[in-house]
């Protein structure tokens, strides 16, 4: 089976999200041919180039989603006679004909977008019969407006330059205007607009890239997006030029992270209202569309079905971790240092070790000679370090060194994974008895499930995945509550037996549902049922160096002999001669 890769930010370059799961997953199937048609997110990402990649990755298709200019993105060039320019120079423009088309299409698109907070609102005061018939009308206006561009970039190329167009601008002012649409969206400066289509622009590239032929998105069986939203937006447009299945896999919900965004737009309020709408109502059209969706835990597939996707089509599909790193630690009998805890991650502001050092701070009044020990490095850029300093501070200012840790150091270090004492992943594990999540977001708890890997006893926040992954098999306390957070520590803590028996409970869960082998198992079995529910395309075989391929031959060519063809002249009539005229003798 020949199967469509599509990535954003990922895979196959050396940084990105769902680098490794996507590596796993083509290695591990590697009875089936992959291409990978992957977005871009910046330069340092191409810079860090590609990782090595297998021998089933027949091709790679790759497009910048943070330059701007067709020539310089690779896009398509228009299929008609269009040689007129915009006056500002160098980029395509639109005949009269074709201008027609690009307002009808964004209008119908603006208006979807602008007016989705209001639809929200109304529907929450109408009820449901009034809120079903807004949502449907808003959702085919979109749909109407996207499919619409993205036939025009097809036949005519221009779109980037469109979309940044003054037209365009004017466009969108005028839904944002418009009698009914949200009291933030009505705010939007020009400024505003111009930031948002902008984002739009971006958002919208996968329309006008050159992949939509048949040696590109139309030859492959089954178009996999590792993501959603702009990801998936390709597979959107392979299945309706082509007829190709999409299967869409989320881990964390790209739509959810523009309804919680606080201040990463680049504008204020009404752009980042513009950009939530917009990606709610793109999730649900890629939701709509897809063949599958397989959400990689419970939490995420909640916010799917929210998002307008059918139970029937939803399956949950755990990522695969490797297991093997920690199984000499989890299937051993050290029980780590048996005062100390450990916490394990990224150091920013969503993981709150604000809550945690004071949450210690309350361990160390009941038990004096407990230890914790933070191990990771800050998030990249200047925000991170600035954390890791706050970080550092308060644990000075709360927990002062009293010469119990020896050598000076305080009941609180900070350590990297490949120092001396900490030479690997496992050993930060293997570090203390209990390991400690005190996040305040979380999708997929990776370091959870790494710490039940090695058979340790956990202390957790209750956000995101965190009760479905640890199932029983470990404490969960309210996020942002330190004195709970100390409560369950101290439990733990004074109750070896209990840790033993909870880090063994939770090693057998882990390597029950979260292991490379099962996931590749689920998606094995899923590429073959979507495969065989698809419907058959007329397509030519491609050459071959005689090497077998799965359904290349129709079985009626393994029949002996041929069928019989009539001679010409001879009456295709098939009524046996026992009934015909009299034929019967009652």
């Amino acid at each position: 089976m020949r199967i469509g890769l599509l990535t954003d930010g990922g895979y196959p370059y050396a940084t990105g999200e769902s680098r490794l799961w996507c590596d796993r997953l083509v290695r591990g199937l590697a009875q089936h041919e992959f291409d990978l048609f992957a977005l871009s997110r910046s330069a340092e990402q191409e810079a860090q180039g590609w990782v090595r990649l297998p021998a089933q990755v027949a091709g790679v298709r790759t497009a910048p989603l943070w330059t701007t200019g067709e020539e310089a993105l690779g896009l398509r060039a228009p299929r008609g006679p269009l040689a007129r320019l915009f006056t500002g120079g160098g980029a395509r423009t639109y005949a009269r004909r074709e201008r027609r088309l690009f307002t009808t299409h964004l209008t119908d698109l603006a208006a979807a977008v602008c007016g989705a907070a209001d639809r929200e609102r109304a529907e929450t005061e109408a009820g449901a019969d009034a809120s079903g018939t807004g949502r449907r009308l808003a959702d085919e206006r979109f749909t109407r407006g996207l499919y619409g561009l993205a036939e025009l970039a097809f036949e005519h190329g221009g779109l980037p330059a469109a979309l940044r167009s003054e037209t365009a601008v004017r466009i969108l002012e005028a839904g944002c205007r418009a009698p009914g649409t949200g009291r933030t969206v009505q705010t939007a400066s020009v400024a505003d607009l111009l930031a948002f289509t902008a984002e739009l622009d971006r958002a919208l590239r996968p329309l006008s890239l050159d992949w939509y032929d048949e040696d590109g998105l139309g030859a492959v069986d089954l178009c996999h997006a590792t993501a959603g939203g702009v990801a998936a937006l390709p597979g959107l447009l392979a299945k309706r030029f082509f007829g190709v299945p999409l299967l869409v896999t989320e881990h964390a919900v790209r739509v959810r992270a523009h309804y919680l965004a606080s201040g990463g737009a680049p504008a204020g309020a009404p752009v980042r209202a513009l950009l939530a709408n917009f990606h709610g109502l793109l999730a649900t059209e890629v939701y709509r569309q897809a063949a599958l969706i397989t959400p990689g835990n419970t939490h995420a597939r909640r916010w799917q079905e929210r998002c307008g996707a059918d139970p029937a089509k939803v399956r949950t599909v755990y990522p695969g971790m490797e297991s093997a790193r920690f199984a000499a630690l989890g299937e051993s009998e050290d029980a780590g240092g048996p005062d100390t805890l450990v916490w394990v991650g990224r150091i920013e502001p969503a993981k709150d070790l604000i809550t945690l050092l004071h949450a210690f701070a309350e361990v160390r009044l009941a038990e004096p000679d407990a230890r914790l020990r933070i191990i990771g490095a800050p998030a990249p850029g200047p925000a991170g370090a600035a954390y890791l300093a706050r970080c550092r501070a308060l644990a000075a200012q709360l927990l002062p060194s009293d010469g119990t840790a020896g050598d000076g150091e305080g009941p609180v270090t900070f350590e990297e994974i490949g120092g001396a004492e900490v030479p690997d992943l496992a050993r930060a594990y293997g570090a203390g008895g209990v390991v400690v999540l005190s996040s305040v977001v979380e999708g997929f708890p990776i370091s959870l499930v790494e710490a039940m890997f090695c058979g340790r006893a956990t202390v957790s926040a209750d956000v995101g995945a965190v009760v479905e992954v640890i199932g029983g098999t470990g404490l969960v306390v309210p996020p942002r509550n330190p004195q709970a957070l100390a409560d369950a520590c101290v439990a733990l803590l004074r109750d070896p037996e209990r840790r033993a028996r909870l880090g063994a409970a939770a090693r057998a869960r882990a390597l029950e549902l979260f292991t490379v082998e099962q996931n590749l198992a689920a998606f094995r079995g899923i590429y073959l049922d979507l495969i065989a529910r698809a419907p058959a395309r007329e397509r030519p075989l491609p050459a071959t160096d005689d090497t077998p391929r799965p359904f290349a031959t129709p079985p009626e060519a393994h029949v002996r002999d041929h069928w019989p063809v009539p001679a010409e002249g001879e009456r295709a009539d098939r009524t046996p001669s026992w009934a015909g005229a009299g034929g019967s003798d009652a």
